[in-house]
């Protein structure tokens, strides 16, 4: 394995994970719920009137960090190594797994692992082995 020393950026990752970790501590803080993206998504699926407000703010606010990231910085070189049907089956069983798993990276790897919480532990296991085993199926197995 080789590190992409043109790309390693650990103080933007760094400057990520604090807004990220800040973040999830204040949201647990103010409004006692985990800032798990799945969740917030899925509640707008199946809505409550109390619940709507505050999660569209949350998605227009994710979208809306996107664009001003842009803006600042410009834009930047996204490249994918797969095909439109690749993509959405990989969206697909994200989905199936947040279902499964009872909630996505954000809700168990950030939220759940910071309090300690076993279940998010295994689920974090899982989905990090499961991404481990599908690139090195694909990219070494099947290519």
């Amino acid at each position: 394995m080789q590190i992409d020393w043109n790309h390693f950026t650990p103080w933007a990752a760094l400057a990520g994970g604090l807004i990220l970790g800040l973040a999830a501590a204040a949201f647990v803080l103010l409004h006692g719920r985990i800032l798990g993206i799945s969740g917030i998504l899925g509640g707008l699926l199946h809505p409550r009137s109390q619940d709507v407000a505050w999660r569209v703010a949350f998605v227009l606010g994710m979208l809306a960090a996107a664009l001003l990231y842009r803006l600042a910085v410009g834009a930047s070189e996204v490249r994918i190594d797969a095909g439109w049907g690749m993509v959405v089956l990989a969206g697909l069983l994200v989905g199936v797994g947040t279902r499964y798993g009872s909630g996505c990276t954000s809700g168990h790897g950030v939220c759940g692992l910071s309090r300690l919480s076993p279940r998010s532990l295994v689920a974090t296991l899982a989905f990090m082995g499961a991404g481990f085993a599908t690139v090195y199926l694909i990219r070494h197995v099947l290519a």
